[in-house]
């Protein structure tokens, strides 16, 4: 999952990788995790787009990182954001940016 965290993955595809059932894969995952791995890769591609923004992208908008991260919803992604870091993407972006 690391390594492919940037690309559209399906559970039955990570379950493959992993050479186990999609719903051995949530078991296990819960048990060791307390997530499912979905929600493991979603946290995993927040935490990627928050870095890409702490560290200054001046290469694009929220809604750029945020696609190149594997959000296509922009509403969805910053709602998601905001829960998980306490500030709007565009907040940590503009701070990054020092404006």
């Amino acid at each position: 999952m690391h390594a492919h965290v940037t690309d559209p993955l399906l559970l039955e595809e990570i379950a493959v990788a992993a050479q186990t059932s999609p719903r051995s894969l949530q078991l296990a995952f819960r048990q060791f995790r307390g997530v499912t791995p979905m929600e493991y890769l979603r946290r995993l591609r927040l935490d990627g787009a928050r870095n890409e923004m702490l560290n200054g992208a001046t290469d694009g908008s929220v809604s750029a990182i945020a696609y190149r991260w594997g959000f296509a919803h922009h509403g969805i992604f910053t709602a998601r954001y905001t829960l998980a870091f306490g500030e709007s993407p565009s907040k940590t972006l503009k701070r990054s940016r020092g404006v």
